[in-house]
């Protein structure tokens, strides 16, 4: 994605339609570590496609998926996509970026971008490096190693995000591409949960198995922005996207997700 003349021959041989931009670094936690790699990574990536887009595959749509992040700490709940744009971390200030860049193309050059918004999303398959996952892949690994209490650390367990289930979140993309005109839709439950809600969830799920919930301070993050959550309205009138699984099921396919790709891994 870095590198400009590479993807341009991709897109020339392609010709696609559609192209669905979710390349990036993408983790919150890992941005504050390395900053500059996720500001010139996800920048970069975004430069890349516009101008491989612009000269070879200018009448194609593009579903350019940005983050819910690029909110910060909203004035009012759930966010509307009219809030105002205020970063609050290094990942969040290149999906901004991204999206300025994608809207400056789009004036200048005729693209024709549909800006997608995702809240927090997770199910099956997702990297650990997020915090569902990271919990269903810890009580798979309990649970196959017949462990009777599982110890779970986090940082903030206040802190509030709007999670809906990536089946959904792909299926709101697809509906994008197809029927809406150009510019910004949430996608989202409508709902947030905390950290500390879904370790409870988790408990429930892995039961008999005891769960052990320890805060580490070294993990809670300076200006993290205490509430995420969501108003999928315009995405819905577009679309008639709703989302249809709810949390419960996320976890209960993740952790089941981890205990095959983990059995898998053992053998």
């Amino acid at each position: 994605m870095r590198d400009q003349e590479a993807l341009a021959t991709v897109l020339r041989k392609a010709r696609p339609e559609v192209v669905y931009h979710l390349a990036a670094l993408s983790s919150v936690g890992r941005s504050w570590q390395e900053p500059a790699r996720t500001l010139g990574e996800n920048v970069q990536s975004a430069i890349s496609l516009l101008e491989g887009m612009r000269h070879e595959t200018p009448d194609a749509r593009v579903v350019w998926v940005s983050s819910c992040e690029v909110y910060g700490e909203p004035d009012s709940l759930p966010i509307r996509e009219d809030a105002i744009v205020h970063p609050a971390n290094p990942y969040a200030v290149s999906k901004a970026s991204g999206e300025l860049l994608a809207d400056v193309y789009a004036g200048s050059y005729g693209l024709t971008v549909i800006r997608a918004r995702p809240f927090s999303h997770a199910g099956p398959g997702q990297l650990p490096i997020f915090l569902l996952s990271s919990l269903a892949s810890q009580a798979a690994a309990g649970q196959l190693a017949g462990e009777a209490r599982l110890q779970i650390v986090t940082g903030n367990p206040n802190t509030r995000r709007d999670f809906t289930d990536v089946r959904d979140v792909v299926r709101a993309y697809r509906l994008l591409a197809q029927h809406t005109p150009p510019g910004v839709y949430n996608v989202s439950s409508g709902a947030s949960v905390s950290a500390a809600d879904q370790v409870a969830l988790l408990g429930e799920l892995i039961a008999p198995m005891e769960l052990e919930h320890s805060i580490d301070p070294f993990r809670v993050r300076a200006h993290e922005v205490t509430d995420l959550r969501g108003d999928h309205s315009r995405l819905t009138a577009a679309t008639g996207w709703e989302p249809k699984i709810p949390l419960r099921q996320t976890m209960g396919e993740t952790i089941e997700w981890w205990r095959r790709e983990l059995s898998d891994r053992g053998g």
